[in-house]
């Protein structure tokens, strides 16, 4: 095995380790019913299901920690919901999912989500037509710091079906988590049936 000697890398294995947060083994087969919707996968590996959520939408899974790797699924998310759970509603109201939208506004909900959150320096880095669970979605890039300044990276795969929005987002911080498990998250993404 190997253990990350570098200050930076202990720093991000220090995150890793905080308190453990109530997991379910997610087992290789096939998952429905994902962020309690229609969302389906079938993961070619173990992952772990974190028991805490951004919203009633979403579902956390991660192979490290989700400080060191998470895939969020954003499973149907309706007509004037937001993406994650309101923090400051009054004064900092969270963009909704409209129904004028088009799968080009997705990565710019998530971004203007994400600021709205407390990410930093967040940027969408590029957007491509792709294919999610048999509909047209976009593939899109990104990167952001939170308050730790660990530049993440992410990537996300986007649809609207039936009026409703479907995304599965995998981020880890740049330095080497993101490249360590991303082949994983595109296998795992890749699976998704709607």
């Amino acid at each position: 095995m190997n253990i990350p000697r570098s200050p930076a890398l202990l720093a991000l294995a220090a995150l890793a380790a905080t308190p453990a947060l109530s997991n379910m083994l997610v087992p290789p087969g096939p998952r429905t019913g994902i962020a309690n919707s229609r969302l389906s996968a079938t993961p070619a590996s173990e992952w772990n299901r974190l028991s805490h959520t951004d919203g009633k939408f979403t579902e956390v899974w991660t192979i490290d920690g989700d400080q060191l790797d998470k895939v969020t699924f954003f499973g149907g998310v309706a007509r004037g919901k937001a993406l994650l759970r309101e923090v400051d509603r009054k004064h900092h109201p969270l963009p909704t999912v409209k129904a004028s939208m088009l799968i080009t506004d997705i990565p710019v909900l998530l971004e203007t989500t994400y600021r709205i959150r407390g990410a930093r320096q967040m940027t969408i880095d590029t957007q491509e037509p792709a294919m999610l669970g048999g509909h047209k979605a976009i593939r899109f890039t990104y990167h952001f710091t939170l308050d730790d300044e660990v530049r993440r990276k992410g990537e996300g795969l986007g649809a609207l079906v039936d009026g409703k929005l479907y995304l599965v987002t995998y981020e880890a911080p740049a330095l080497h988590f993101f490249d360590k498990d991303v082949a994983r998250y595109r296998a795992l993404a890749a699976s998704i049936t709607l």
